[in-house]
């Protein structure tokens, strides 16, 4: 346990479970822990915290699951009664709507808020190194991409002239004029400012170019940009079917300041080893 949760409210951590859904608890298990002694009482609290769960904006079956659970009523017998499998953040919402009387509910509060934060923080985290690394792929992707075309006696020109129609076609604007809806800087990559899952398609459409002008032997700008427009459509495609429209995405933090931050982050004192990555 972590030196700023108070050791008092170590059982919360003691009674979550794990499945392959990932963690939970359960309702029944908590209520003692809150200070409540009936079942009745304790659902009445449960009502409370799924409307604010709803007025937050969040399903109310993504934090408060249904559930049955088997308990002892006798030595040799058994029986089912009602339960809640409950998220953390289900759990946070039930301590902030219970009794304020119960110094139970304050100790709750307590690991809750600073456990729910920091599944917050973390998450973010992990999401803002996701973006960074695909920065860095589609670095790679674009060396090699550049590499093989020029390689066909196609200069940097064509080679930009290629890539623009490519985002003609997956975001119906060219490349100046998708920077200049996301306010990106003239002289600075429209990639460094795109969202994760735009950035993996962008990859995933050079490295296709390059595979299939590597196959075919493709020569000269009109073919080679073709395919790229080609490979850009059936990606945009994929994106559509799945409720994504990449040009309407709003743009990111400038991916040079996320990458100082993280590596910032990572030289201080108990940060993580993750190993820093270098965006192009």
């Amino acid at each position: 346990m972590a030196d700023d949760v108070p050791e008092r409210v170590q059982n919360f951590e003691n009674i979550k479970r794990l499945d392959a859904e990932g963690e939970f608890w359960s309702a029944r298990d908590l209520m003692p822990l809150l200070g409540y002694d009936k079942w009745d009482n304790f659902t009445g609290v449960i009502g409370k915290a799924e409307v604010a769960c709803e007025r937050s904006g969040y399903a109310t079956m993504d934090h408060f699951r249904k559930a049955r659970k088997m308990v002892e009523v006798g030595s040799n017998a058994v029986r089912p009664v009602d339960d809640y499998r409950l998220t953390r953040y289900a759990c946070y919402l039930i301590a902030q709507n219970g009794s304020s009387q119960k110094p139970e509910i304050a100790n709750a509060q307590t690991y809750f808020a600073i456990q729910t934060r920091r599944q917050e923080v973390g998450q973010r985290q992990q999401e803002q190194l996701e973006r960074l690394t695909a920065r860095h792929k589609l670095t790679q992707t674009e060396k090699e991409f550049a590499s093989e075309l020029m390689q066909r006696d196609i200069d940097s020109i064509g080679i930009g002239q290629i890539k623009s129609r490519g985002d003609k076609k997956l975001f119906t604007a060219n490349t100046n004029e998708m920077k200049r809806r996301l306010g990106v800087p003239a002289k600075r990559p429209l990639a460094d400012f795109l969202p994760t899952v735009t950035l993996k398609a962008k990859d995933l459409a050079a490295e296709i170019t390059t595979f299939n002008t590597k196959r075919n032997n493709l020569h000269g700008i009109e073919p080679v940009a073709r395919e790229h427009e080609q490979n850009n459509s059936k990606v945009r495609e994929v994106l559509r079917e799945r409720g994504i429209t990449p040009e309407t995405l709003k743009p990111e933090e400038d991916i040079k300041k996320l990458e100082r931050r993280i590596k910032k982050q990572q030289k201080l004192p108990g940060s993580s080893d993750a190993p820093g990555v270098t965006a192009g």
